[in-house]
């Protein structure tokens, strides 16, 4: 298909989604709230909003850790209205099923076989596949997906395909790297989504200017924010986690690697893991399956070990490593909202990232692996000034009430 057509293809769906929008009776400036630009406390989270009267009618498609952490607090909010599908996209123990049980979710109704451990291409099918076949069974009102996982994209298909109105929580990211399968993911659901939950004003920015309806993009602020707080440890939680593994506060580095685009190229790799080693303070490296997967197949376990990796850890163990650590370097996405409701430093190893903000608020420092890593590492472990700035800073992903505006904006949708 040649560039025109596909031009044609992209803007004949947008027609199609515009002519059925969802409009809501909501007050443009009360689900457009203002970005954090200058000083703004964040106030304690409210309690949840009374369920939502009704059988279940919204399914909220998880597949990964980070879907989870980010959907659970609106799951709380939407009550029994709401029910969890979980795709299996991470299948590890560690990565997923246990986050179910520390956010006090109930178990997800629907669970997906054969999307784990499969090609890109696979979890596609098998989502949809699945997906249809659930859509078709028990056909709920709205579908939630959030991010831009392959499990995202794929149930914002399967639910648009049904004739089923899509939520898009965490919209209008973009990288302009189209080599980054995310980003793929993000502009299709950006097609098919109709209504798009913006983290900040560039993220809506982003969407206005690829031709989405404007009535259906909000500017709710990041699910990750009230997260974050929900899950933070106390003192002497936190105290027993550092115990634990053996690292006082302020006084180690905390790292993560996990993308493909590090994970499964030898060089990288190798260059991220010899950056690691030659820091000034410990490195508590909690590896992911696949990074260790790939440094035994790239004869790189040597390297890895020399970091003494320990498994992935729960949520709130990680919040409380991060919290108290130094710094963090990691190739997440999340982690680059984290550090900001943190007030911690993070080198961000990646060519590009899709959360500028973070690295405009002075939180993250994008650099590419190599020697950039540890000149960045100790450039910052030398500002004696550092953490009294980002401590005074606010986070540009809003004040903890992205999830309680979401659920507001289904339900009014819905009235």
């Amino acid at each position: 298909m040649t560039n025109c057509a596909i031009r044609l293809n992209l803007s004949g769906l947008f027609r199609a989604r515009r002519r059925r929008r969802w409009h809501t009776e909501h007050d443009p400036q009360e689900t457009h709230p203002p970005t954090a630009r200058g000083p703004r406390p964040v106030p304690p989270l409210p309690p949840p909003p009374p369920p939502c009267p009704g059988p279940a009618t919204i399914a909220l498609v998880v597949g990964t850790r980070p879907e989870i952490i980010k959907l659970a607090v609106l799951s709380k909010h939407l009550g029994e209205r709401g029910y969890l599908v979980h795709s299996g996209q991470h299948f590890d123990e560690n990565l997923s099923e246990a986050f179910f049980a520390a956010f006090g979710l109930a178990p997800p109704e629907l669970r997906l076989d054969g999307v784990g451990g499969a090609s890109r291409a696979e979890q596609f099918s098998r989502v949809l596949g699945q997906l249809g076949r659930h859509f078709s069974d028990r056909r709920p009102d709205t579908v939630v997906v959030q991010g831009d996982t392959n499990t995202a994209a794929a149930a914002a298909q399967a639910a648009h395909f049904a004739g089923i109105r899509v939520v898009h929580v965490e919209a209008g990211l973009r990288s302009n790297d189209r080599a980054m399968p995310e980003e793929i993911n993000r502009m299709l659901v950006g097609v098919v989504a109709d209504l798009h939950c913006a983290p900040t004003d560039l993220a809506a920015d982003n969407l206005r200017r690829a031709g989405v309806d404007s009535h259906s993009v909000h500017v709710t602020g990041n699910t990750v924010v009230e997260a974050t707080l929900d899950r933070l440890p106390g003192p002497d939680e936190a105290e027993r986690v550092l115990t634990a593994y053996g690292v006082e506060p302020d006084r180690y580095v905390l790292a993560t690697i996990h993308r493909p685009e590090n994970a499964d190229h030898a060089g990288r790799l190798d260059a991220i893991l010899t950056e690691l080693a030659k820091l000034p303070l410990p490195v508590v490296f909690p590896a992911h399956p696949r990074t260790r997967a790939a440094a035994r197949r790239l004869g790189l376990s040597a390297a890895l070990e020399r970091l003494a990796p320990v498994a992935p850890v729960g949520y709130g163990a990680f919040l409380a490593l991060a919290r108290h650590a130094r710094l963090l370097v990691s190739d997440s996405g999340g982690i680059q909202e984290e550090c900001t409701v943190l007030k911690k430093p993070l080198i961000v190893v990646r060519d590009s990232t899709e959360r500028p903000e973070a690295v405009e608020s002075g939180f993250a420092h994008l650099v590419q692996p190599g020697p950039a890593i540890a000149a960045a590492a100790l450039r910052l472990l030398d500002d004696g000034g550092l953490a009294a700035r980002l401590a005074a800073t606010p986070s540009p992903y809003g004040d903890g009430l992205a999830s309680r505006r979401i659920a507001e904006l289904i339900t009014a949708s819905r009235a």
